[in-house]
């Protein structure tokens, strides 16, 4: 089942385009989303919300459009960035009593629940709360309205790997509940703990929607030195890029045998970095 679809999401500025980006989310997944800064990814985010004013495409969520039922869908989809900001001397409890007022389906037990297991305090101020606590209580506020879709656009930058790892762990947890999450991040290790479903994003376009596994498994990395690849080799290589003992660049798994030299498994962050290196080849 798809929570939310985009089909042809169009924007255009004097020095960027968002061109026809499609792509699906499926319940009870984490579907990472991609690109390097200046992709399109947080056009694309604001543009479902209609924080900015796509100029075609069709958003729907649960069906439905965000056109005609962007209130009825508001109810049921939670926003969550790294740069939350609140009223800093103000209790939690006083922001949650403000924020729960725009919600028919709140649910308080829900509410106190998860400031239990979060281990936050409503008596105290986001002024005293860390990064991570903060986006910890974005989160809270966004489940206790019965929010079955999260969409997170940097929600772990910034935090140490503790913290992040503790995110991760909540994240893979929502799902087991059957919620799901869109989930836009530059630090692609943390998808590699916890995503599904990838979204590639490279200059306004989706260059890759798959399993991240079935991506992942697409590639594989060759280290060498340049005196060792002959100019049929060169033709199989994607990304070259310099490293400490030489160079290495991207291989497709169906033709390493072709290659005929030793190679390692590649991560999302090894496929990230020499696609954008072919780029600038």
């Amino acid at each position: 089942m798809e929570v939310l679809k985009v089909r042809n999401l169009c924007k255009k500025y004097p020095s960027f385009e968002l061109k026809s980006v499609s792509f699906a989310i499926e319940k009870g997944k984490i579907t990472g989303f991609i690109g390097r800064n200046g992709a399109g990814k947080s056009t694309t985010l604001n543009s479902l919300f209609h924080f900015i004013h796509p100029d075609a495409g069709e958003i729907t969520f649960f069906g439905q459009d965000i056109v005609t039922d962007e209130l009825g869908i508001k109810q049921k989809v939670g926003f969550v960035s790294n740069g939350v900001s609140y009223y800093t001397k103000k209790k939690l409890k006083t922001i949650t009593k403000v924020t729960k007022s725009f919600y028919q389906d709140w649910d308080h037990k829900a509410y106190l629940r998860y400031m239990e297991l979060f281990q936050l305090d409503e008596n105290k101020t986001p002024s005293q709360l860390s990064a991570g606590m903060k986006v910890k209580y974005a989160i809270v506020l966004a489940l206790s309205h019965n929010a079955e879709l999260l969409i997170l656009d940097e929600p772990t930058s910034g935090l140490d790997s503790v913290s992040r790892d503790e995110l991760l762990d909540i994240f893979m947890d929502l799902c087991d509940e059957g919620k799901s999450i869109l989930f836009s991040t530059h630090i692609t290790s943390d998808l590699d703990k916890c995503a599904d479903n990838i979204i590639y994003l490279k200059n306004g376009q989706v260059i890759a929607e798959k399993k991240m596994k079935d991506f992942v498994e697409e590639y594989k990395v060759v280290t060498y030195q340049k005196e060792q690849i002959s100019s049929e080799k060169e033709a199989l290589l994607i990304g070259e890029k310099r490293t400490k003992d030489g160079l290495s660049a991207l291989v497709k798994t169906s033709d390493v045998t072709r290659l005929g030299m030793p190679v390692e498994n590649a991560d999302l962050e090894s496929i990230m970095v020499h696609f954008e290196k072919e780029e600038e080849l």
